[in-house]
């Protein structure tokens, strides 16, 4: 297959997996992937073409290989219905074993954790991008960052219970979906694999080779996506079906992103509006605060992540939904947890907490848009730093909407997903060398990727142009010295086993 081209070609669905009835909907089509079906065996099937989504929206709608039209979004912006209900799922499911793999993030489980997770979070290029001549240091920044900030994240995480819950909260996700599913006459595995802590894809991907699932579903439990996250798990998950024959010939689809879902939007608006309804004063005084996960405005502006797109629309549909139950307060959206000196996405969310005490506002409700599980940056960062800011900055009323969980209309959608996804499963053919190449039967792994971030190996510092003066340039070109200098000092260190680092005990005296 040329990885250059972004022009495709795949067989269509073997006509025993698709229902005389099936309706299958567009959803979480990647955006900016730009690829043309053409049915090989049944010229009754329709040919459709999907067209790259501009950041405004969809240029055209999308479809898949159906002999009936299809229902699809019809306006940038559309929530994307489900159509499962509608399926007779047990002859698309036949005796096939269907498996559906959960990616996330993970999270330590003890504060003795915490270092090695840290570790294993900043030795993923894809979290830090050093420039090509310095990626040898990789690993080394990684422990040197891990050690010098596991102090800082230990308090974190013992202020919360000792340890993230990240997994207990996915584990119990996993079980729901898999009795959501069954309830929906699809027998499935559920399994779950994290990308910096236990259990980890690897460890996922073993258990499902034991089990022999011959069609597997991935499910970032990302709703939005960006190379940092979803982009990050692919990259591994790829990574290890190039190297198994078992995984090579298991048929499989990803479904990269569902912010635009029906469910999930219902969902969100639910718990909003029920936490709406706990504040004493009026509920249009209270201000919806919504707060994502930040990445580096390089990855978005250089790299071409879509995940700024994606979170802007996701917000404006939530809001739509709310406006239909005719709740017309007055909101907001900006973006956490930065770190380092490159700049971020704007506005970031302490400094849009001070603005907003400064402006007026006395009532915020804080809504963790890029969160489907409470964990760290929901309980801590937001529950109490933002928090004590918010009080601070002069806002006297502060409410938090709760991540989604197990809410069960959001894990009922997530089975519609699961279930909306299995035509495509096993599309493309995988009795050559080319199927390799191919996780996605949408389109590759690889070009999935190429399409978001086609520049990964050469993207450009986040300040290009010298700027004299006190300015954001100059801040930035500090910080680029200041981590040149670390890096020098660093290298000395592990060269030498000498130095003040060693004797001040931040570094071991041996790794």
């Amino acid at each position: 297959m040329n990885q250059s081209s972004m022009n495709i070609r795949i067989q269509a669905p073997s006509p025993s997996l698709l229902l005389p009835r099936a309706k299958v909907y567009s959803q979480g089509m990647c955006p900016c992937l730009r690829m043309q079906l053409e049915t090989c065996s049944n010229p009754n099937l329709l040919k459709t073409s999907i067209v790259s989504r501009c950041p405004s929206g969809w240029s055209k709608t999308s479809s898949v290989f159906a002999e009936k039209p299809i229902k699809h979004s019809t306006r940038p912006g559309a929530v994307v219905t489900s159509g499962s209900q509608e399926t007779s799922t047990p002859a698309l499911v036949g005796n096939e074993k269907i498996g559906v793999l959960l990616l996330n993030l993970g999270g330590p489980e003890t504060l003795d954790d915490v270092q090695p997770f840290l570790f294993n979070l900043f030795a993923d290029p894809d979290i830090i991008r050093l420039p090509r001549l310095f990626r040898f240091l990789q690993k080394p920044l990684a422990q040197f960052i891990s050690v010098a900030r596991s102090s800082k994240s230990k308090e974190g995480y013992a202020s919360i219970g000792g340890g993230s819950p990240l997994r207990r909260i996915t584990d119990a996700q996993a079980e729901e979906l898999r009795k959501a599913l069954c309830d929906k006459n699809v027998p499935a595995k559920v399994y779950v694999g994290m990308r910096y802590w236990h259990p980890f894809t690897e460890e996922a991907i073993e258990q499902i080779k034991r089990d022999q699932i011959s069609k597997l579903v991935v499910l970032p439990l990302y709703p939005q996506f960006s190379i940092s996250t979803s982009g990050s798990s692919l990259r591994l998950l790829e990574s290890i079906f190039r190297e198994d024959e078992y995984l090579v010939n298991m048929q499989h689809t990803v479904i990269p992103s569902w912010y635009q879902r029906e469910g999930y939007i219902k969902a969100m608006a639910d718990l909003i509006q029920k936490e709406l309804e706990k504040f004493d004063c009026s509920e249009e005084q209270v201000m919806i605060f919504f707060s994502a996960h930040g990445v580096p405005l390089a990855y978005v502006e250089e790299a071409g992540d879509p995940y700024k797109a994606e979170m802007e629309e996701c917000v404006d549909l939530i809001m739509e939904e709310l406006e239909k139950r005719r709740v017309n307060n007055a909101y907001t959206l900006a973006y956490q947890s930065r770190v380092g000196p490159v700049e971020w996405l704007k506005p970031y969310t302490d400094d849009t907490i001070i603005e907003l005490g400064q402006k007026g506002v006395k009532s915020l409700l804080a809504v963790p848009i890029s969160f489907v599980s409470e964990h760290i940056e929901t309980l801590e960062e937001m529950d109490v730093e933002y928090k004590e800011l918010a009080l601070k900055s002069g806002i006297e009323k502060w409410g938090r909407v709760p991540a989604l969980g197990c809410e069960p209309t959001f894990i009922s959608d997530l089975a519609d997903a699961v279930i909306e996804s299995l035509p495509y499963v096993g599309a493309m053919a995988v009795s050559n060398l080319e199927a390799r190449q191919s996780l996605v039967p949408l389109g590759s792994v690889e070009e999935l990727l190429a399409t978001y971030d086609s520049q990964r190996r050469e993207l450009p510092a986040p300040v290009v142009v010298w700027e004299w003066g006190w300015t954001k340039s100059a801040e930035t070109w500090n910080g680029r010295a200041a981590m040149l200098a670390v890096l020098v000092l660093l290298v000395l260190e592990v060269t030498t086993g000498e130095g003040f680092l060693h004797q001040w005990g931040i570094l071991p005296l041996s790794w």
